[in-house]
């Protein structure tokens, strides 16, 4: 498989949930780690987020790295280095998000990493990491995404987006209750 042919798949890659593997965050360290080597300057914290980056959680197997940048124009003058740094995205997504940038890795037709890149410290920033630290805190709340991803993993199999957005609901209702 060719790098285009490699790209086409993990673009088009359905949504698959995997039971928690141990080895995400040594995987997530190790791509923390190439960032700020790269980047030492620019990114003022990487965090892990994401289903991931929650001990017991099933997610893709994909990780979701949180990267805190000073300003949006920083998010945007990283644009092309991110790409020329293993990363690929689509131009016409990005347009469509204000508070973020978004880049992703893939090998074999898989995809391997999200990047979102943020203005640290902002309402994102602390929404982000505030899920995460309540999954991982509350055995109740993990739970019940848990069994919400597992059954629109099954609803949206061959439908990302909408997989997403329907996760989103229940990150919206954490957020509004907290």
């Amino acid at each position: 498989m060719n790098e285009a042919q490699s790209l086409q798949r993990a673009i088009d890659e359905p949504v698959h949930l995997a039971e928690y593997d141990p080895g995400w965050p040594a995987r997530f360290n190790t791509e923390r780690t190439r960032l700020l080597e790269r980047f030492p300057a620019e990114l003022l914290d990487v965090q892990h987020i994401g289903s991931t980056a929650i001990p017991g959680m099933p997610a893709k197997p994909i990780i979701d790295i949180m990267a805190g940048v000073a300003s949006m124009a920083m998010a945007e003058a990283l644009f092309e280095p991110i790409l020329d740094h293993g990363y690929v995205t689509s131009v016409e997504f990005n347009v469509s998000l204000t508070d973020r940038r978004w880049f992703m890795r893939h090998a074999k037709g898989r995809r391997t990493h999200h990047l979102h890149v943020v203005v640290h410290g902002d309402d994102l920033w602390h929404q982000r990491l505030a899920f995460r630290d309540a999954l991982r805190t509350d055995a109740a709340l993990a739970t019940r995404y848990a069994a919400l991803k597992r059954e629109l993993a099954s609803r949206h199999q061959a439908d990302r987006e909408a997989y997403t957005l329907a996760k989103g609901d229940f990150m919206r209702s954490f957020v509004e209750s907290g």
